[in-house]
């Protein structure tokens, strides 16, 4: 604009001084013409600058948007090869994860001939009437079976671990014998290779917690046993120490060691380290991997330290709870020869005659009156003809599954019939008595005999009778000595927070009657029973009657 505005000022400047100068006296009148000329020109020139001004605007814009759609363009083909680069890493740990399972599958496939050809060599020997001892024989293919679950466990864990699902339990656990059993298990397999085998736990521990048995046993077998593994002479040290609701299991081992560039890979799955002599090992490196998980879902802590060529240290940290007294009939139904009251009905639904056969020779010298249909409708017509107190039901069966069968054995009878499944296929595992499902319980195959009296005797509100039963039975039964006046502030105060449920104010409660007056210890001891039950109603009924 200002380049228009000089060169028409320059321009009309121009002609009208010529004007003036050949014309001067028409000087005057030719002024307005050229002001008007000026004017009009700088309109001119006006429009022109702005024109101008639009289209290197519009161009700068248009440049600016393909700059941004090249930028595009750009990030978008990095993308795709950071996409394609990962790609090909998720196809090539695929391949490892898939070659490693197969080495692994067939690793397992040896594992399991060996329990394998105990059972069938053993059960050939008892077939032909050689002289065995059946009691021998009877332990020999027990843990032969139970070295056989724990194979397929591991690979249901696996399976488990994969889909993100893993089922956690809250069991009550005598927690000395179950570490001495630990102990007594490994003892042998250490001496045997001529290395020590050190156990050390306080005298001292609770007599019972709360923990996933299952998962706590095979977190220290996976430990003990690879610390016993790589160990060529020296000892095994397995330490206990239990303080403030916390355990802590120490395996300490005077073996090869892990690098510090392996410290992290052994706990990868399928890894074992770049050691040699971890290599040259039987297995294929899911014992740590499985560990670690399953320290972490129970809420603990894995800690290693080693040092190559001089042994390792791992520390595990686990919150387990101490229960004050054992749950009624906890563990008895072994040594029970019967129970109190009226004999209670079971119906069997199973299409497997060695299973019906089993579990009726379990039963029925308890004196349960027991019936067995080999499948769905079978069994539907023997519970219109006997009505059950309790059916042991399978799953898989030919025509009606198991679960078919349960509703319609819950719409014909109620929530009073009892159902519990029991099956071998873990993926179907439902835990049931949740107030939507039809059954109450799942068992997997293998049954522990006793887990599924424990269950039966705990759906059904039996007692045992027998010679433990007899003992526990007597102890709870107990009265509790008189109490003095001091006593019922406390009592008063533990019944209000039972009845609105205050549960860690109850404790604390408990805490401080049993602190302040001695005689209530007893009746201290029953009531965090029943919190650790949380039977709220059985710890307000115990506390109305010591009032």
């Amino acid at each position: 604009m200002t380049v228009f505005l000089l060169t028409d000022a320059a321009l009309i400047g121009g002609l009208y001084g010529l004007f003036s100068n050949r014309a001067p006296a028409a000087a005057s009148q030719l002024a307005p013409l050229m002001l008007a000329l000026f004017l009009l020109f700088l309109m001119l020139g006006g429009v022109l600058a702005w024109m101008i001004v639009l289209a290197h605007h519009s161009r700068r814009s248009a440049m600016e948007e393909s700059e941004h759609h090249v930028q595009k363009l750009l990030e978008e083909i990095k993308a795709h090869s950071a996409t394609e680069a990962e790609l090909q890493k998720a196809k090539e740990a695929a391949e490892a994860a898939n070659t490693a399972k197969s080495r692994y599958l067939l690793s397992v496939s040896h594992e399991i001939r060996s329990p394998l050809n105990s059972i069938y060599g053993y059960a050939q020997l008892m077939e032909r009437g050689h002289e065995v001892a059946p009691i021998e024989a009877a332990k020999v293919i027990r843990r032969s079976a139970e070295h056989l679950t724990n194979l397929v466990e591991g690979l249901l864990d696996i399976s488990q671990m994969e889909s993100g699902v893993l089922r956690i339990s809250n069991d009550t656990v005598r927690f000395s014998p179950f570490v001495d059993q630990i102990a007594d298990m490994f003892r042998p397999q250490a001496l045997g290779k001529g290395i020590e085998f050190d156990y050390q736990r306080p005298e001292q521990l609770p007599d019972f917690v709360r923990t996933d048995q299952k998962r706590l046993r095979q977190i220290l077998i996976n430990l003990l046993s690879n610390a016993i593994k790589f160990t060529r002479t020296g000892s095994v040290i397995f330490r206990i120490r239990y303080r403030s609701q916390l355990a802590t299991f120490e395996i300490i081992d005077t073996g090869i060691g892990i690098a510090p560039a392996d410290m992290a890979r052994v706990f990868e799955p399928f890894e074992r380290g770049g050691n040699p002599d971890a290599q040259r090992q039987k297995g294929v490196g899911l014992g740590l991997a499985i560990t670690q998980a399953l320290v972490r879902i129970l809420g603990g802590d894995l800690a290693v330290k080693s040092t190559p060529g001089k042994g390792t240290h791992f520390t595990m940290r686990l919150m387990m709870g101490q229960v004050t007294a054992p749950v009624v009939n906890m563990s008895l139904a072994g040594r029970a020869s019967g129970y109190e009251g009226e004999r209670r009905k079971i119906l069997l639904i199973d299409d497997d005659v060695a299973q019906l056969a089993l579990l009726r020779s379990l039963l029925e010298p308890l004196d349960f009156q027991v019936a067995e249909a080999r499948n769905g409708p079978e069994g539907l017509l023997m519970a219109e003809r006997l009505p059950p107190d309790i059916v042991l039901l399978d799953v898989s069966m030919p025509g009606e599954s198991g679960w078919e069968v349960a509703k319609s054995l819950r719409k014909r009878f109620g929530p009073a019939l009892r159902i519990i499944m029991v099956s071998g296929n873990a993926h179907e595992f439902s835990r049931g008595n949740d107030g939507r499902a039809a059954h109450d319980q799942f068992l997997l195959k293998p049954i522990q005999l006793d887990a599924l009296l424990d269950a039966i005797a705990d759906h059904l509100d039996i007692r045992w009778t027998g010679d433990g039963a007899q003992r526990e039975k007597a102890a709870e039964e107990a009265p509790s000595p008189s109490l003095p006046e001091e006593a019922a502030p406390f009592l008063a105060d533990i019944e209000r927070k039972a009845v609105i449920g205050h549960v860690r104010g109850i404790e604390a409660s408990v805490r401080a009657l049993e602190t302040a007056i001695p005689a209530a210890g007893p009746l201290a001891t029953r009531l965090l029973a029943y919190l650790d039950r949380f039977d709220l109603k059985g710890l307000i009924n115990a506390i109305r009657a010591a009032r």
